[in-house]
This record gives C-alpha cells, structure tokens and sequence, in this order.
C-alpha cells in the first residue's frame, strides 16, 4: 500500500467486512494483492448480529454469527488482507485509480469490490424511531436478553422473522408473530417449529400501525387489513424482520442499479465500470444467504485478479 499525498493507494480496494467482503479479501490476499478492507458500520455484516448460523457448509452443528465473522476475518488477514476500521461515503469513478474517500481519509483504488450489503427496512410508523432501542429492535441476538420473562412482538413472515422469533423464545415469555398475511414465506422447518412451539402465537392479516410509550414500548396499534378493525396490544418489545434495502445510495448515478437499489451485475461479479465488481447483498436480491454472498465475493476477487493481470500483459 503505497501513499499518494495523503492518499493510499491499494491494488484492490474491499468495501464491506461480511462474508462477502473477507472472501473477496481471502481470494485477492492468496492473490497477493494486499487488498484493504474497510470495515464500514458493522464489523462482520449482518451475519455476526445472527445469534446460529444452521446452513453454512461445514459447521454440523451450527456457527455463532459473530464466530463466524472472526474466522473469516482471520483467514483473510493470515494471507494478507488488512482491515480498516472506516467507513467509505463517497466515490468517484471518473477515472482510475477509483478515488474513495472515508471517515479518515482516501484510497486509490486499482479495483473495487462493493461488499456493502443491506439494512433492515423499517415498518416507518409513528414512535418507531423514538423507541428504537426502548423495545423496538431489529436484531433479536443484540437485544433479546434484555426481555425475560416479557411479552415479545415479531414482524413479518419470512426465514429471518421465524428465526428470531425462535430465538427470542429462549428470554421471552410469549412471542407473538404479527404478518400482513394469511400464510407465512419462511421455510417449511422453520413454520413447523414455530407453529409448534408452546410460547409463539399467530395473529394473521395484520399490520402495526403505532408504538404506544414514552419512556419505553408499552403497547401496539394493530390494524386488520381484510377487516380494518383495530386494536390495542400489549407488548415490551418490537422485533422487525420485514426484509432489507440494499446499502449502495452512494453508488447512485455512478453504477448501474435495479428500481430497488441492488447494483446490476454479470455472472462475473462485474458492474458497468470496469474495475469494480459487486457482490453479496448490495447485488443479490434473490438469494441473500450467507454461504452465496461469501461465494459471490470469492468470484469478484477472482475476476479482479484477472482484470489487474490483463492490464499488466
């Protein structure tokens, strides 16, 4: 790594410390590449906020998604990846070296890999905001020690809203599960082992519309919306699971992207710059799983390989 000014300059540049972006590092460092990673907001992604990972090959018994994380920052920095504590915030692809600037400073980057991921979307109702934190969460493996023995809210219907539903049983006297609609899109295990489990509920065709609380969560509007018959419902926590929006608003205008924000590549991880490549969660609106975010970094590290080798011949 190589200062220009105050300007380092690395060959590739890795945005985002998830599985995607310590395989993209993993694969450029065995490259000797030297890539950086920055960290961004959180260390590990979304996946070291999962209490167990069931499904990544090679752990039978499941994987803690913080231990996880650490192993495959481990691995990339024992090939010689380096990781940054910073976050990027603006880019600029006019020319390259890429020019990225951070909390801390700017890299010249030869090649970029986009590992950003997603964010949980918010229900967007009145007193979310204010009592995030005082009973509204978004992550059942931070926050769900802190409701023992308390009535617990989950919303939505997919993997991750029965995942942490199960979770939170562990602490929670009861959890209600709140959908929008009559069945669930969660995997069939997962419905069968909340549909069975002593301490979860159903309420179906229904929607949260309010918060109730000042100085923490008390109660839920709800709102029946076959019916439109409405309710109050006690709770102390607010756990959202209701899908994510990708993390790439400063990729806008400067990357090809989907109505949705996730970035358009091809099935070599490349954009429509040449140079960077998108992976994971920031470019994957179908599959969003840890194993395939860590196998779609892993292929942009490569094509990145053989994009610098190209130029060098």
């Amino acid at each position: 790594m190589s200062s220009n000014g105050n300007a380092k300059h690395v060959k590739v540049l890795v945005l985002g410390s998830g599985p995607t972006g310590y395989s993209a590092a993993l694969y450029a460092a065995r490259a000797e590449l030297s890539p950086v990673v920055l960290t961004g907001m959180q260390l590990g992604g979304q996946a070291a906020l999962t209490y167990t990972i069931e499904n990544y090959p090679g752990f039978p018994e499941g994987v803690g998604g913080a231990q996880l994380g650490e192993l495959f920052q481990k691995q990339a920095e024992h090939f010689g990846a380096v990781t940054e504590f910073d976050l990027a915030n603006e880019v600029d692809f006019s020319k390259r070296p890429f020019k990225v600037t951070t909390d801390s400073g700017e890299y010249l980057a030869d090649t970029l890999i986009v590992g950003t991921g997603a964010s949980p979307n918010h229900l967007e109702i009145p007193g979310e905001v204010e009592l995030t934190g005082r009973g509204v969460s978004y992550c059942a493996t931070c926050d769900g020690w802190f409701f023992k023995d308390k009535k617990v809210v989950v919303v939505g219907g997919g993997d991750s809203a029965l995942e942490e539903g199960l979770f939170i049983t562990r602490y929670a006297s009861s959890v209600t599960i709140i959908h929008r609609r009559d069945e669930l899109r969660a995997g069939a295990i997962l419905q069968s082992r909340a549909k069975n489990h002593p301490k979860i509920n159903f309420i179906w065709d229904t929607i949260v519309t309010e918060t109730i609380g000042t100085e923490k969560l008390e109660a839920l509007k709800l709102k029946n919306v076959k019916t439109g018959d409405e309710s109050t419902f006690e709770a102390d926590g607010l756990f959202i699971f209701i899908g994510h929006t990708p993390n790439t608003q400063m990729f806008e205008g400067k990357l090809d992207m989907s109505e949705l924000g996730y970035i358009k590549v091809n099935d070599k991880m490349e954009t429509n710059v040449p140079g960077v490549f998108a992976a994971g969660e920031a470019a994957d609106p179908h599959f969003r799983q840890v194993v395939t975010s860590a196998g779609m970094g892993a292929a942009a590290a490569i094509q990145a390989t053989r994009f610098l080798e190209a130029e060098s011949e």
